[in-house]
């Protein structure tokens, strides 16, 4: 009995990877919408959505970016590198100091930062000072192709928040669009910032501007592609 389970488990895991495969967003030839943002899964997702399209530039037909952490190492301004030194100074920080540190360089000095929920921390919220740190950690040592990047010639939505940190996010916004892409958008969602995204507070409306987006990145390709 417990062999036949085994193998049904095998059998369900196999057929379940030969279904991902054949999605159309699996398939080489077919262009892709991509998005990435900051934070845990997000951030890793952002990483791999710059590197994606500099690598892979004729598989996509739009690239989304919520609001990244980073976005290479070039041509910063003297105010975003004052501030990645301070971030280099949180690595003395004890853990219990680390994080609400972290989270005030994220937005404008005004912003009032929300009080951590009552009751004992979740147990994954340990883990997360060892996670901000590696990531830090690789935004300095990952080698972003600047020249592939700057190559990419499709739509970039960028989506900013509006009480986020200027010398950090609205750096990098300023620095994709005049140094990489010259199909680039960015919108502003005011009342948002890095730790109050869109995506968890207006994702009614961070989806009607994504559709719209696609949209209009669709209509682009069949006309390129028609022409």
């Amino acid at each position: 009995m417990v062999a036949d389970c085994r193998i049904e488990s095998r059998r369900r895991a196999v057929e379940d990877r030969r279904r991902r495969r054949q999605h159309p967003a699996c398939q080489p030839e077919q262009p892709l919408h991509l998005g990435g943002g900051s934070g845990r899964k997000l951030g890793r997702r952002l990483r791999s959505s710059l590197a994606f399209a500099a690598k892979h530039p004729d598989r996509l037909l739009s690239l989304a970016l919520l609001e990244p952490a980073w976005a290479g190492n070039w041509d910063w301004r003297p105010a975003h590198t004052e501030l990645w030194k301070v971030y280099e100074r949180l690595e003395d920080l004890p853990p219990e100091q680390f994080t609400p540190a972290f989270m005030r360089l994220g937005v404008k000095r005004d912003v009032v930062l929300p009080p951590p929920p009552p009751g004992p921390p979740p147990p994954w919220m340990a883990k997360r000072p060892a996670g901000i740190r590696a990531f830090l950690r690789t935004f300095k040592s990952y080698d972003l192709d600047r020249a592939r990047l700057a190559a990419f010639r499709r739509p970039v939505l960028f989506v900013l928040g509006g009480l986020s940190n200027p010398d950090e996010f609205g750096d990098i916004a300023g620095r994709l669009s005049r140094v990489f892409f010259p199909d680039f958008r960015l919108e502003v969602f005011p009342k948002r910032h890095h730790f109050d995204p869109p995506h968890r507070i207006e994702p009614e409306r961070l989806a009607e501007l994504l559709r719209a987006y696609w949209e209009r990145a669709e209509g682009r390709s069949a006309a390129s592609a028609g022409s």
